[in-house]
């Protein structure tokens, strides 16, 4: 098993992948709308396990912090999906839950990698 696999993150952004990819399967949705969807949410994982097999602390940074903007990403298209009632409240609430907190967890790491 490789380090990224044990972090708290990293399982928890592929959760969120999945759920991000059930939540317009069988939905008329733009299929590009679909597509960015689910290439935001799986670059969360990617950049999450990229960034944590490099050994300099702004390399490690930049990679964490492409995955938070990722997340953004997913927000932004959550949130107008929402508003063009392509997916319901609980639905919505549950994503944002998700993100906010994978958000925050990518946030603290980010900070830890502060050099100071």
């Amino acid at each position: 098993m490789f380090d990224f696999q044990k972090l708290e993150v990293y399982k928890k952004s592929k959760i969120f992948y999945t759920d991000c990819k059930l939540l317009l399967s069988g939905k008329k949705v733009e299929r590009y709308v679909v597509d960015q969807l689910n290439r935001a949410a799986f670059s969360i994982i990617l950049n999450i396990a990229e960034g944590s097999g490099k050994f300099s602390k702004p390399d490690r940074k930049n990679y964490f912090i492409t995955a938070r903007a990722s997340i953004f990403e997913c927000v932004a298209t959550i949130d107008v999906l929402f508003d063009e009632h392509q997916i319901n409240q609980s639905e919505f609430d549950k994503l944002m839950l998700q993100a906010e907190e994978l958000s925050k967890m990518l946030f603290a790491m980010i900070k830890n990698l502060d050099t100071k």
